[in-house]
C-alpha cells in the first residue's frame, strides 16, 4: 500500500465512523430530542428542545417529525414567503428541506419564547449558506419560524 493510498484509507475510515456516531447520536427521552451530533457540541448546548427537534427532524430527514415539531396553526417565515399551517408546512418541507443538512453554529439571541440561531443551511448536492433561524414556540411546539439569510 502506498502512503497516498493508505491516507486515503484513513479518510474513509474516519468518514465511515463519523457517520455512525451521528445516526447513533439521536435518541429520544420524554418527547425530548437529545443534541444532534451534525451541529457542533458548544452550540447545541442551551438550545431549546423545540429548535432541536426541528434541526434533528431535518438531518433525519424525517418530514413527519419535522411537521409535528410546529404547532397546528404555525407560521413559516422562508426568506420573504410566509406559509401557515402543518399542511403548508409539510409541503414546503418535501419541497425544499427534507434531504439538506442543517447544523447549528451558535445561540444568536435567547428570548423567554424561543432563539436565534446561526446555522448552516445546506440543501441536498450543495455546500449551502449560513442564515439565521429565529424560532419561537409555546407549549413545546413552534409557533414560528423565521429563517433569513445571515
Amino acid at each position: 500500500m502506498t502512503p497516498f493510498s493508505a491516507r486515503l484509507a484513513a479518510i474513509v475510515l474516519s468518514s465511515v465512523l463519523l457517520l455512525a456516531g451521528c445516526s447513533s447520536a439521536r435518541e429520544s427521552e420524554g418527547g425530548a430530542t437529545t443534541p444532534s451530533a451534525t451541529a457542533s457540541p458548544q452550540a447545541v448546548q442551551g438550545v431549546g428542545r423545540e429548535a432541536m427537534a426541528y434541526v434533528d427532524a431535518v438531518n433525519a430527514g424525517d418530514l413527519d417529525a419535522l411537521v409535528a415539531s410546529f404547532a397546528e396553526g404555525a407560521e413559516i417565515v422562508d426568506v420573504s414567503r410566509s406559509i401557515h399551517g402543518r399542511a403548508a408546512i409539510r409541503e414546503w418541507a418535501s419541497n425544499e428541506v427534507i434531504g439538506g443538512r442543517l447544523t447549528v453554529l451558535s445561540i444568536a439571541q435567547e428570548r423567554q419564547d424561543g432563539q436565534r440561531l446561526l446555522v448552516r443551511w445546506a440543501p441536498g448536492g450543495s455546500d449551502g449558506w449560513r442564515a439565521h433561524y429565529d424560532f419561537t414556540w409555546a407549549n413545546g411546539r413552534i409557533v414560528k419560524a423565521d429563517l433569513q439569510y445571515a
